[in-house]
């Protein structure tokens, strides 16, 4: 398990920073006492749940457990994980500007200045130990979110996660779609009795819905599109991106295309597809006719 200690200056974006490392993956822990790392961490590895990189800040505002930066820091070297330590720093005529802006008390006290000033010296030995310093001094705060994540991946950007989705309109459009398509305009094939009963992921109606030259256009100009836009995205710190398809039930139409554009994607992108309504329509094409349409059960007569 890794472990990423945050801390730093108030004021300087430490919860700025948190964000970004849950997106990255970290499981975050904010304003954590010393005393508490260890049976925190233990718990992270016990999880049912795989937890290989957690982030935990750190900060002054511990001084009022009785915060001592050279002892917490050798109580993190007793820990039996890797660990680095992520210091943000920031002049002190910024971070008495974003106080007046939020108008909010400086946790060492009720002075700004004086606040910033025993905060400094009491975290110095803590910034001597850091692994990463990163001044936000100038920064904005996608501009942290960048420095943070290019910090920690070496310059390696995090994948774009691209989430290709199927709907059913009856059912309403998913609120974080950031693409909406209509499959509406081609042939329905829920009305082809042998088609009914299969879904988009099935060799016949995909083969039904693809033998309109209309979806292939489609499919290739919206291909061409996101291979366009997606790395446009990335580069501004998007990490989550949904194409969404809708038909009128979420089972055929739509199911056919995301199936295809995920397979044109998947090797070069970070791509998975989810289908909302399958299942669901499934079930009310059951209710639907083959409840009605069953034949009655036959009476066994006695010869």
């Amino acid at each position: 398990m890794y472990i990423l200690i945050v801390t730093g200056l108030s004021g300087a974006g430490k919860s700025q920073a948190l964000n970004v490392l849950e997106d990255m993956g970290f499981v975050c822990a904010d304003n954590m006492p010393c005393q508490l790392v260890s049976e925190y961490i233990e718990l992270c590895q016990k999880s049912e749940n795989k937890i290989d990189r957690v982030a935990i800040v750190i900060d002054s505002r511990e001084s009022r457990f009785g915060y001592d930066p050279k002892k917490a820091y050798m109580e993190l070297q007793n820990l039996p994980y890797e660990f680095d330590i992520l210091f943000l720093e920031c002049d002190d005529s910024v971070l008495q500007r974003r106080y007046s802006e939020t108008r909010r008390l400086h946790p060492m006290h009720d002075d700004v200045g004086i606040g910033i000033s025993m905060e400094r010296e009491m975290l110095e030995p803590m910034k001597e130990k850091s692994t990463y310093i990163i001044d936000t001094t100038h920064m904005r705060n996608d501009e942290l979110a960048k420095t943070v994540e290019s910090t920690l991946t070496n310059g390696e950007l995090i994948p774009l996660s691209v989430i290709i989705a199927s709907f059913g309109f009856k059912r309403g459009i998913p609120g974080n779609a950031d693409f909406v398509f209509d499959m509406r305009y081609t042939e329905n094939p829920f009305y082809v009795p042998e088609l009914r009963y299969k879904s988009g992921r099935d060799k016949e109606v995909k083969s039904f819905v693809f033998s309109d030259p209309a979806v292939v256009k489609q499919l290739d100009g919206i291909e061409d599109m996101l291979r366009g836009v997606l790395p446009s995205f990335r580069q501004q710190g998007k990490r989550r991106i949904m194409v969404a398809f809708g038909c009128t039930g979420g089972r055929h139409r739509s199911v056919a295309m995301a199936e295809a554009l995920y397979a044109r994607l998947a090797n070069d992108f970070s791509v998975k597809v989810e289908h909302r309504d399958l299942v669901s329509e499934a079930a009310d094409i059951r209710d639907r006719f083959v409840k009605i349409y069953k034949a009655p059960k036959l009476e066994r007569k006695e010869f």
